[in-house]
Protein backbone atom coordinates (compact mmCIF):
# COMPACT_ATOMS: atom_id res chain seq x y z
CA UNK A 1 0.00 0.00 0.00
CA UNK A 2 1.52 3.17 -1.10
CA UNK A 3 -0.14 6.25 0.14
CA UNK A 4 0.97 9.62 -0.95
CA UNK A 5 1.79 11.95 1.89
CA UNK A 6 -0.70 14.74 2.29
CA UNK A 7 0.93 18.04 1.63
CA UNK A 8 -0.53 21.01 3.38
CA UNK A 9 -0.34 24.35 1.76
CA UNK A 10 1.50 26.96 3.74
CA UNK A 11 -0.65 29.85 4.89
CA UNK A 12 1.53 32.60 3.45
CA UNK A 13 1.19 31.31 -0.11
CA UNK A 14 -1.68 32.10 -2.45
CA UNK A 15 -4.26 29.35 -2.66
CA UNK A 16 -5.69 29.28 -6.20
CA UNK A 17 -8.69 27.27 -5.05
CA UNK A 18 -9.75 29.96 -2.59
CA UNK A 19 -9.99 33.46 -4.13
CA UNK A 20 -9.42 36.60 -2.13
CA UNK A 21 -12.42 38.33 -0.65
CA UNK A 22 -13.55 41.45 -2.45
CA UNK A 23 -13.04 44.72 -0.56
CA UNK A 24 -16.14 46.37 0.77
CA UNK A 25 -17.10 49.98 0.12
CA UNK A 26 -16.01 50.82 3.67
CA UNK A 27 -12.56 49.30 3.07
CA UNK A 28 -12.15 51.31 -0.13
CA UNK A 29 -13.24 54.52 1.60
CA UNK A 30 -10.65 53.98 4.34
CA UNK A 31 -7.97 53.27 1.74
CA UNK A 32 -8.78 56.44 -0.19
CA UNK A 33 -8.76 58.51 3.00
CA UNK A 34 -5.29 57.22 3.90
CA UNK A 35 -4.05 57.83 0.35
CA UNK A 36 -5.29 61.43 0.47
CA UNK A 37 -3.61 62.03 3.82
CA UNK A 38 -0.30 60.61 2.63
CA UNK A 39 -0.47 62.74 -0.51
CA UNK A 40 -1.19 65.84 1.60
CA UNK A 41 1.81 65.20 3.81
CA UNK A 42 3.99 64.80 0.71
CA UNK A 43 2.63 68.04 -0.74
CA UNK A 44 3.24 69.96 2.46
CA UNK A 45 6.76 68.60 2.94
CA UNK A 46 7.71 69.41 -0.63
CA UNK A 47 6.27 72.92 -0.41
CA UNK A 48 7.98 73.49 2.94
CA UNK A 49 11.34 72.56 1.42
CA UNK A 50 10.65 74.79 -1.58
CA UNK A 51 9.84 77.71 0.72
CA UNK A 52 13.01 77.21 2.76
CA UNK A 53 14.96 77.00 -0.51
CA UNK A 54 13.59 80.35 -1.65
CA UNK A 55 14.49 81.98 1.66
CA UNK A 56 18.02 80.51 1.63
CA UNK A 57 18.45 81.60 -2.00
CA UNK A 58 17.36 85.10 -1.02
CA UNK A 59 19.96 85.16 1.75
CA UNK A 60 22.97 83.78 -0.09
CA UNK A 61 22.40 84.10 -3.86
CA UNK A 62 21.21 87.68 -4.21
CA UNK A 63 23.63 90.59 -4.13
CA UNK A 64 23.64 92.65 -0.94
CA UNK A 65 22.26 95.83 -2.52
CA UNK A 66 19.20 94.09 -4.04
CA UNK A 67 16.82 94.16 -1.07
CA UNK A 68 13.84 94.19 -3.44
CA UNK A 69 14.93 90.89 -5.02
CA UNK A 70 15.46 89.35 -1.60
CA UNK A 71 11.98 90.32 -0.42
CA UNK A 72 10.49 89.14 -3.71
CA UNK A 73 12.03 85.68 -3.27
CA UNK A 74 10.81 85.45 0.32
CA UNK A 75 7.29 86.48 -0.71
CA UNK A 76 7.36 84.01 -3.59
CA UNK A 77 8.26 81.26 -1.15
CA UNK A 78 5.41 82.29 1.15
CA UNK A 79 2.99 82.31 -1.79
CA UNK A 80 4.03 78.76 -2.72
CA UNK A 81 3.54 77.78 0.92
CA UNK A 82 0.00 79.17 0.87
CA UNK A 83 -0.72 77.32 -2.39
CA UNK A 84 0.56 74.09 -0.85
CA UNK A 85 -1.73 74.50 2.14
CA UNK A 86 -4.68 75.19 -0.15
CA UNK A 87 -3.83 72.16 -2.31
CA UNK A 88 -3.64 69.94 0.74
CA UNK A 89 -6.98 71.23 2.00
CA UNK A 90 -8.57 70.74 -1.43
CA UNK A 91 -7.22 67.21 -1.68
CA UNK A 92 -8.82 66.35 1.65
CA UNK A 93 -12.08 68.02 0.62
CA UNK A 94 -11.89 70.69 3.30
CA UNK A 95 -12.72 74.40 2.93
CA UNK A 96 -9.86 76.31 1.33
CA UNK A 97 -10.30 79.53 3.28
CA UNK A 98 -9.12 78.73 6.76
CA UNK A 99 -6.77 80.08 9.39
CA UNK A 100 -4.15 77.60 8.16
CA UNK A 101 -3.51 79.95 5.24
CA UNK A 102 -2.33 82.52 7.76
CA UNK A 103 0.61 80.24 8.57
CA UNK A 104 2.06 81.31 5.22
CA UNK A 105 2.87 84.59 6.92
CA UNK A 106 5.37 82.82 9.18
CA UNK A 107 7.97 82.12 6.47
CA UNK A 108 7.33 85.59 5.04
CA UNK A 109 8.00 87.37 8.34
CA UNK A 110 10.85 85.13 9.52
CA UNK A 111 12.44 85.05 6.05
CA UNK A 112 12.30 88.82 5.67
CA UNK A 113 13.79 89.31 9.13
CA UNK A 114 16.61 86.83 8.42
CA UNK A 115 17.37 88.06 4.89
CA UNK A 116 17.39 91.78 5.64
Amino acid sequence: MSQEPVTTRRRHLIDPTQPRKQPTAEDLARLHRVQRRVASVLILTTIFHLTVGFVVAAKFDVAGDRADAKVALVLLGAAFFACGIAASRALNRRPLLTWWLATALIPAVVGTWWVL
